[in-house]
């Protein structure tokens, strides 16, 4: 698993998130305080405060590298 800080201002942000991770077999969690949401669901996406970076753990161990050149538009360094 990894973990990365990313940020999701705005909405178009979203939308473009959850289509780019939806494209991987692999399971995405985001993680605020003490909620865990699924990261393909954009409903649960949008009952987060996104007006700050949030975790995004990500369960694979193969393609990490494809994952994360995917995700750089969102990673927050």
């Amino acid at each position: 698993m990894k973990t990365v800080k990313i940020s999701l201002n705005s909405i178009d942000k979203v939308k473009s998130f959850v289509n780019d991770i939806t494209k991987f077999d692999v399971d995405f969690d985001l993680v605020s305080g003490r909620y865990v949401i699924d990261a393909k669901s954009i409903m649960g996406i949008f009952s987060l405060d996104l007006s700050k970076p949030i975790d995004l753990n990500i369960h694979a161990d193969n393609d990490i590298d494809t994952i994360l050149a995917v995700l750089k538009p969102y990673i927050v360094e």
